[in-house]
């Protein structure tokens, strides 16, 4: 697993999202440098598809949505469509899984004016699913909170 180094970290809004507004659909797009390590956090009311690189589709996706009188924070990630073979849909998977941590941590991190405003989305739960055609890797798992998430990303640009 990757650590998360907060000075890598770009984050942009998409009006007429702001820090602080709305909370329901409320929408990240995460992508990435391989060459500089770079992540590239987008914010708004819709995904920021030009920033997806539609050949490699390694974003982590993301949106708060509301259940049951709560807020959910939803994500998604793109393993295949049937365009691989299993053993490369396989190494993707296992990819994602290892670096959704890093990936949590930079949302969360990202958008930590939100927190201060709506405190109680600091224990709303976070799903991931996994989209594949394959079984194996066609899941939904559970990620904590960001609670976790913000407080060992401060803590680790405070050492």
């Amino acid at each position: 697993m990757s650590l998360f180094d907060p000075s890598k970290l770009s984050v942009k809004f998409l009006a007429p999202a702001t820090p602080f507004r709305p909370i329901d659909g409320r929408k990240y797009t995460l992508t990435h440098s391989d060459q500089t390590g770079e992540l590239f956090l987008s914010i708004g009311n819709e995904y920021d598809n030009p920033s997806i690189n539609k050949y490699f589709r390694d974003e982590v996706i993301a949106e708060w949505q509301p259940q049951m009188g709560e807020f959910t924070l939803y994500g998604k990630v793109y393993v295949d469509s049937g365009e691989f073979d299993e053993n490369y849909s396989s190494i993707r998977y296992m990819i994602f899984k290892k670096e959704l941590h890093l990936a949590l941590s930079a949302i969360i991190y990202g958008d930590q004016i939100l927190f201060s405003y709506f405190p109680w989305l600091l224990d709303a739960p976070i799903y991931i699913e996994f989209e594949s055609t394959y079984p194996a890797y066609r899941q939904l798992l559970y990620y904590g909170t960001p609670r976790h998430y913000l407080t060992e990303a401060i803590q680790t640009t405070t050492i």
